[in-house]
């Protein structure tokens, strides 16, 4: 685990500590080369392929989506090029199931020439 990443999640506030915490371990479970750092003011995963960050209410969980189809952009928020996140509020509010699909299908298949 990287120091300024486990600096970053302590250093938050309630929920979105808890949350960073829960998600970080999904991303853990979930990619089979498990990498994180701290980059763009968040912590990111694969190279910047994913990322999550603390915002004043919630916390955002992004996903390149360059090489996804439209249906599969259609499944997060945000109107970026590049990158999409979904927003996630409280710890109830995090859908394990949906995360870890949405971390494998994008781990598979965007293409991420940033990361």
């Amino acid at each position: 685990m990287d120091k300024q990443v486990n600096d970053y999640i302590q250093k938050q506030i309630s929920p979105q500590k808890e949350i960073l915490l829960k998600v970080r371990k999904i991303f853990e479970e979930t990619l089979p080369n498990f990498e994180e750092k701290r980059a763009w003011g968040a912590v990111t995963f694969a190279g910047g392929k994913f990322y999550m960050a603390a915002m004043k209410n919630r916390v955002h969980v992004g996903f390149a989506i360059t090489g996804l189809t439209k249906d599969e952009i259609a499944l997060f928020e945000g109107n970026g090029k590049t990158m999409r996140h979904l927003k996630i509020s409280s710890l109830e509010g995090i859908d394990e199931k949906k995360l870890t699909e949405l971390i494998e299908m994008v781990e598979k298949k965007a293409i991420c020439d940033k990361c």
